[in-house]
């Protein structure tokens, strides 16, 4: 049986990552513990048709962002990783900076410290020298930057398979085997004939 994958959504705009990454999770088998932050559940509201009730029954297990008690708030609770989808400017400034004011920033902590493969889908554009920074900060702690940029060589028809391509590159981090797009097999021009 595999660990579980720990799952935060936090509240900067695409909270549709998350959601959408939680349900394929859940149709490939893969045992979830769902963190959603304060202001995630208003932009479920603002952004998404999906209930806050509906999100939490797509995982297996849920935690309050204020439980800093949690199972995943520990480090010998083993998991396989976590997933930040989308990852705010506010929790990664308090991940980059170990300032666990909450679980979302605590298991993110935990999962740098225990060196597993901890994935942070930030949104936010234009970037600052400030947000580089705190960037540069989360990857020299270990974390993967992997923001939500869409790729079009898989010619996406819709915006959900411009979803799935980025949770797809999430996936591809922590070793989840997926087939959300079609992958890059070089071009066809370029093969030797």
């Amino acid at each position: 049986m595999s660990l579980p994958l720990v799952v935060a959504i936090t509240g900067a705009t695409g909270v549709i990552y998350g959601v959408e990454l939680l349900r394929v999770l859940k149709e490939l088998g893969q045992e979830t513990h769902l963190i959603i932050s304060e202001s995630a559940g208003l932009n479920l509201k603002i952004e998404t048709e999906h209930s806050l009730k509906e999100v939490r029954a797509m995982a297996d297990v849920v935690y309050p962002n204020k439980d800093v008690g949690a199972a995943v708030a520990s480090g010998s609770f083993r998991t396989r990783g976590m997933i930040v989808a989308p990852c705010s400017i506010k929790t990664l400034s308090g991940i980059a900076n170990s300032y666990t004011a909450n679980l979302v920033v605590r298991a993110a902590d935990v999962t740098l410290k225990e060196q597993r493969k901890l994935v942070l889908m930030v949104r936010e554009t234009p970037l600052h020298k400030g947000h580089l920074e705190l960037m540069m900060r989360a990857a020299d702690c270990g974390a993967v930057l992997l923001p939500p940029v869409p790729a079009f060589y898989h010619k996406p028809a819709t915006i959900m398979d411009l979803i799935h391509q980025s949770i797809g590159k999430a996936l591809d981090q922590v070793g989840i085997e997926h087939e959300l797009f079609r992958r890059w097999a070089g071009h066809a021009g370029s093969r030797s004939q």
